[in-house]
């Protein structure tokens, strides 16, 4: 595996998950791949699971690991091919990836969209410059359209908790106060689409369409209700509009996950990235209850980093 970025880069999903599944059984069992190995980590944007899990990940692998804040602990990047570069940059992303690259084994990137142009967002503009001036495996971390680890822990999350051979999840948005990314629906619908013991259903106000290319065999309902009836997970999650780029259509209270709308499912299972916004997009009746796998969830987010590492360094 030369780069991980999205479900397509995955040639076999359910030896992948077997890999990982095995891993946390046995997470000190592969220090011999990571021995004198060094883990790049990038930050273009803040983070908390994801930059911890991906050092504790390096560390259960017997690997060492950098971390740098784009711009804050390095120079200002420029990004532009042909820039003149007479204003406030100092550093052009061709030098600098290819430098870092000199520093480490496998480069983890977190980029973030800029929510006002699709098309540079979706045409994935600067975490492509990346990819093309590394010399090393690279692992998206987030992009601006996608969060594959992410969605691979959820894939783990699922796995281990199901307890029928089928099962029954729901994707579902909810209110936020500020406009979010789709990178995580994004990323969730590209795997669960592709799970073949999965009913995926996906429910939204009418305008938050998901992008078409993540959503394929995904079942789109309106009303929420009817789609969470039977579910046997639920995964909620803000997002902006896809169509209307970026902007917020409604902010309807009543998409709120609550007791309410879980007594509607198959006594379901909550899962949900983090960080959530209690009693906005989730009630905390249903992030304190037994049935909550926030933070099992998060947890994964550490072998769902250290199993594609150990696919990439061995």
């Amino acid at each position: 595996m030369k780069k991980f970025t999205s479900f397509a880069d995955v040639p076999d999903y359910k030896a992948l998950l077997r890999q990982a599944l095995e891993i946390k059984q046995n997470p000190f069992g592969y220090q011999h791949l990571g021995r004198n190995k060094t883990v790049g980590l990038i930050f273009f944007n803040p983070s908390l699971r994801t930059r911890l899990s991906s050092i504790k990940a390096a560390y259960n692998l017997g690997a060492q690991a950098w971390v740098l804040n784009a711009g804050a602990d390095s120079w200002t990047l420029e990004m532009a091919d042909g820039a003149v570069m007479n204003g406030g940059t100092q550093e052009h992303i061709k030098e600098a990836i290819a430098v870092m690259s000199q520093y480490c084994d496998v480069l983890g990137v977190r980029t973030f969209p800029g929510l006002k142009d699709r098309d540079e967002d979706y045409h994935e503009v600067v975490f492509n410059k990346i990819l093309q001036h590394a010399t090393v495996p690279v692992i998206s971390l987030e992009s601006a359209t996608l969060h594959p680890l992410q969605s691979f822990a959820d894939l783990i999350t699922v796995a281990e908790t199901k307890k029928t051979e089928r099962v029954k999840v729901v994707l579902t948005w909810a209110p936020h106060v500020r406009a979010l990314p789709q990178c995580v629906p994004n990323s969730f619908a590209d795997w669960f689409s592709e799970v073949d013991w999965v009913d995926f259903v996906i429910t939204h106000p009418e305008g938050y369409e998901l992008a078409p290319q993540f959503t394929k065999g995904a079942r789109i309902e309106y009303d929420q209700q009817k789609a969470l009836e039977g579910a046997d997970y639920v995964y909620a999650k803000n997002w902006s509009s896809y169509q209307n780029y970026g902007q917020v259509i409604t902010q309807d209270p009543s998409w709120m996950v609550d007791a309410r709308h879980m007594a509607l499912t198959n006594d379901a299972k909550f899962i949900h990235c983090l960080p959530v916004r209690r009693n906005v997009e989730v009630a905390d009746a249903v992030l304190d209850s037994p049935n909550s796998l926030v933070v099992q969830e998060a947890g994964n987010r550490v072998f769902s980093m250290q199993t594609v590492l150990h696919e990439m360094l061995r």
